[in-house]
């Protein structure tokens, strides 16, 4: 966001000639499925999936999950816009601070590069810290907002959840929550 003489503005990245990367945000569990709907309608889409190997009781078996829950990248210009938000598994696009933020193509490149690889990778939230407003992404509470208030693990987080007008105060997965904009005081 920009401000210019007490008026904020929002960036919007979209272009209308000029294809570049956005990411957008699924239903929990639902990346494969937006990949192919998006892929249908013609959008160009890329989901970084990794081969893991996962040992169960009777087999070993050998799955391809996403890298990053509940994201599809898609390549679009302007007039596409609409009808990737449309498709049925997708949500939202990722916006930074409310900015619709384009990705830039060496890091699209990186993470095919990586997982081209073959290695085991794990992609972790960053920059949540307290004070963070976010947002829960997925199951039931999807939509909600809150304000990270303590980080007593890596895996669990405790937020402050006031949209309904009380405090209410949960441990919940790290990988359930997406920051909504920047650092609060």
């Amino acid at each position: 966001m920009t401000t210019t003489e007490g008026v904020t503005r929002i960036e919007n990245h979209l272009h209308r000639e000029e294809y570049r990367w956005f990411a957008v945000y699924t239903r929990y569990k639902g990346e494969k499925m937006a990949f192919r709907q998006l892929s249908r309608k013609g959008i160009q889409a890329y989901l970084p999936l990794q081969k893991l190997v996962r040992q169960y009781t009777r087999k070993v078996k050998t799955v391809e999950l996403p890298l990053i829950s509940c994201y599809v990248f898609v390549r679009i210009i302007q007039s596409e816009y609409v009808k990737v938000l449309e498709t049925e598994q997708v949500v939202d696009f990722v916006r930074f601070s409310r900015n619709l933020i384009s990705i830039p193509e060496r890091e699209i490149d990186i993470m095919r590069r990586i997982l081209g690889e073959g290695w085991e990778v794990t992609a972790e939230p960053g920059g949540l810290h307290k004070g963070d407003e976010v947002e829960i992404v997925a199951g039931n509470l999807t939509g909600l907002h809150g304000r990270l208030l303590e980080e007593p693990n890596r895996s669990q987080v405790l937020v402050n959840l006031d949209r309904l007008g009380y405090t209410l105060r949960m441990s919940i997965d790290k990988k359930l929550l997406r920051k909504t904009n920047d650092r609060l005081a």
